[in-house]
């Protein structure tokens, strides 16, 4: 396969990505400043790599991965059926081929494909490509955009690229615009220039992701709790939305149990549930 070599050219909206920044910015104040956000979405991006990086995901265990499950919204709460032997053996054999070879991003699309071919396609199982966009991210931030559905879904014509896109009516329009790697790293390119000129210099990776959350959870609210309400239930915080978007909610309050249940409904528990509890008065890892 032989990747394009003319580049997507995004009509991305200056007003609503200000909009949306300061209101990230000053919603995140009650939880202790952006900072506090930056810090988690850090200590995500370090689970995944002391589980992923280095090959290690030629032999992942199926306990690390529930590790992993706990902070991945759109995959926990569908992910039980394939947590059996045999199920695992298929996630396992499809997790070590997507992240083979992953220095070189022109096969990137193939392998992704490649991973949800391994699943039924049907409804119950679109989450497989937010699983894989996910491990592919948080694994290695740095060569790898966020390609979730949420962020960009071609053929629903939904998701941040729609929400922060220019133009007239744009509920209206169906945006011209692939949801692949390009894209994804163009929109990720285009949002870093954002908040350069706005002026975040550092952690741009996870302010870039913290944004597209902020995003997508303002068009969740907008909705007013009638849209994905089988993923979202109405909350008065709406910050909640934002962390829900990137897992950051995987851990119930004060408790070491996560969000990510097995079959029979009971709850995992995990080691960082300390640091990633969103409780008043919890106390969190910086990075």
């Amino acid at each position: 396969m032989t990747p394009s070599t003319e580049r997507p050219v995004l009509h991305l909206s200056g007003p609503k990505l200000t909009e949306r920044f300061q209101t990230l910015i000053s919603g995140s104040e009650n939880d202790g400043g952006i900072e506090r956000y930056v810090a988690a979405v850090s200590l995500k991006v370090s689970l995944f790599k002391e589980v992923l990086a280095d090959g290690k995901s030629r032999d992942l265990d199926i306990e690390d991965f529930k590790r992993l499950c706990a902070f991945m919204a759109p995959v926990r709460r569908r992910i039980s059926p394939w947590l059996d032997t045999v199920g695992y053996k298929t996630l396992q054999k499809g997790i070590s081929d997507l992240l083979q070879d992953s220095t070189d991003t022109t096969t990137t699309d193939s392998r992704i494909h490649a991973f949800c071919q391994l699943f039924p396609e049907d409804k119950k199982h679109r989450w497989v490509r937010d699983l894989a966009a996910e491990l592919l991210h948080y694994s290695d931030p740095e060569r790898y955009p966020l390609m979730t559905r949420w962020i960009w879904d071609a053929k629903a014509n939904t998701g941040v690229l729609r929400e922060i896109w220019h133009g007239e009516n744009v509920d209206a329009m169906v945006i011209d615009a692939d949801d692949n790697f390009e894209t994804f790293l163009v929109l990720r390119e285009e949002l870093s220039q954002f908040l350069s000129d706005n002026g975040v210099f550092r952690d741009t990776l996870y302010y870039s992701d913290l944004l597209c959350a902020q995003i997508y959870a303002d068009y969740i609210c907008s909705q007013g709790g009638s849209f994905l309400r089988t993923d979202f239930s109405a909350e008065e915080d709406p910050m909640q939305y934002t962390r829900r978007m990137l897992g950051l909610d995987g851990i119930k309050a004060r408790s070491a149990q996560t969000r990510l249940k097995d079959i029979d409904g009971e709850a995992f528990e995990i080691e960082e549930a300390k640091q990633l509890d969103w409780s008043e008065g919890a106390t969190h890892a910086h990075s």
